[in-house]
């Protein structure tokens, strides 16, 4: 056993209200330079849809993530040689039209024109080109709320083999918001295929970043990458993604897409898992993949782990965050959090809460699981999008989610609970008290347990920790990437 920490985040998919708060507060702190107009770290999509960019799921066409070959995982993407063999083609990555072209609007018009019998508007023209466009017909969250036609948001590749009949009226639809941002994965894609070996995962905390001084731009990480959350920046001629906020995660604060989302629906802490079953537990069988990353998962309570996390330098305090994480809880603990595409078998650090859209009687202890079955979002939908398809332990995960509001609501009414509902959700009261205090009233420190740095550095150590991100010779006048 060889025990590694990991800072994970987990999203509650029923309380996101799709304000793009995050979004937003993300692209002013990180990719708001020239060259990123296009790209955002974190995105917020609305479900049934394609997403950003387009038709990210598809890996019949993107090659993304791993595949298993002879027992092993291998990338879909190709091998070493394949990759170098293509180093100046990349066919699968996605191009231009497959985001958005960036593009702000003439405001000048508005506030200097003079005054005229009918009122000047501001026309949209590109960030990238500096040209004026005719119209604007794409952007970043263009189905945000179910906008534009069924027909394209019926193209979501959660939806290839389902019937979809009804869904295309809005009475029978059914949509959700998913936040979307890097994964930060135990078995990363995009690491394996970088030629120049500039993407590494720091075993200090298991962020996965970008050295930008190896970088070459080669963009097979792009490629790799199934969740299509690393971006070029054709200004750098570098590739750049999320970097889970590293120097706020060392000062033992929250990433800032979390501390500013308005609903509280993140929740930030540190897990231990086994390095050793990476490999194996990555080649399991498409519908052992949830359950295999769930092993890989330690008992921060085991006084084994503790003394092989002491023994593999993981530090007292990552050890007592460990126990304290609310994402354990979630995760491991509960099982109402799980994995976005186990089947990519990048092993994703980043979690949901499904979504509950209450339909039937499920307070009738007869009818509980069947109300759960009609629910207006698809079982069939979450299992694709969240267990690569395993359906009863969504099925599971809503039970005890819609207990959680029977017991609560008869709590607050003075109603009496039937106890053969909880016995059906396989939960416990003490157990929905304590959901019930992270799901609902947690305040910032229940919801975010960070440890500060794994051990008292000196701050030229610190800076080893940033290897190549542009700490180390840091432009004080122009800025993190002088001046772009």
């Amino acid at each position: 056993m060889k025990v590694q920490a990991q800072i994970c985040m987990v999203i509650n998919l029923d309380k996101c209200i799709g304000c793009h708060t995050c979004s937003v507060t993300c692209k002013n702190v990180w990719t708001s330079r020239k060259g990123m107009e296009y790209a955002w770290f974190n995105n917020v999509e609305t479900k049934p849809g394609i997403g950003y960019p387009k038709k990210w799921e598809d890996q019949e066409k993107w090659q993304g993530g791993w595949e298993v070959k002879d027992g092993k995982a291998v990338l879909r993407h190709g091998n070493r040689p394949t990759i170098l063999g293509k180093l100046f083609s990349s066919p699968r990555q996605p191009e231009v039209k497959d985001y958005y072209e960036p593009f702000t609007f003439d405001f000048d018009t508005l506030k200097q024109s003079l005054r005229r019998k009918t009122a000047p508007t501001a026309r949209p023209y590109s960030i990238a080109t500096g040209k004026r466009m005719d119209k604007v017909e794409d952007g970043p969250n263009w189905e945000d709320n179910l906008a534009g036609p069924f027909a394209a948001r019926s193209a979501d590749p959660n939806l290839k083999g389902t019937d979809t009949v009804g869904y295309e009226e809005f009475e029978a639809s059914f949509m959700f918001y998913l936040p979307r941002l890097c994964e930060h994965c135990l078995h990363p894609s995009c690491a394996a295929s970088c030629p120049s070996g500039a993407i590494y995962k720091r075993s200090e905390d298991g962020v996965v970043l970008i050295d930008q001084d190896k970088c070459r731009g080669w963009r097979q990480c792009i490629s790799a990458c199934p969740y299509k959350k690393i971006y070029f920046n054709p200004a750098r001629n570098k590739s750049e993604k999320c970097i889970f906020c590293y120097p706020r995660i060392e000062s033992g604060e929250p990433t800032i897409c979390s501390e500013s989302c308005v609903g509280r629906v993140r929740y930030l802490g540190v897990v231990l898992f086994d390095a050793e079953k990476i490999e194996d537990y990555s080649a399991a069988p498409e519908n052992e993949l949830y359950e295999r990353q769930l092993d890989l998962i330690l008992d921060p309570f085991d006084p084994e782990v503790q003394r092989a996390a002491l023994r593999d330098g993981i530090s007292q305090n990552f050890i007592d965050a460990a126990q304290n994480s609310p994402t354990y809880k979630l995760m491991k603990e509960w099982k109402i959090a799980f994995p976005l595409h186990p089947e990519y078998r990048t092993l994703p650090m980043v979690w949901y809460v499904p979504p509950l859209s209450p339909l039937g009687h499920q307070d009738v202890p007869e009818q509980f699981f069947a109300g759960i079955d009609d629910m207006r979002i698809p079982l069939e939908y979450l299992a694709r999008l969240l267990t690569a398809g395993d359906q009863k332990v969504i099925r599971e995960a809503l039970g005890k989610l819609v207990a959680l509001r029977i017991y609560m609501r008869g709590k607050t009414l003075g109603d009496e609970i039937s106890p053969d509902i909880l016995e059906k959700a396989g939960v416990t009261p003490e157990e929905l008290t304590a959901m019930y205090k992270l799901l609902a009233i947690a305040d910032f420190k229940d919801r975010f347990v960070i440890p500060t740095a794994p051990a008292v550095r000196e701050e030229a150590e610190l800076f080893a920790l940033r290897t190549g991100l542009g700490f180390e010779g840091e432009d004080k006048e122009n800025g993190l990437f002088g001046g772009l």
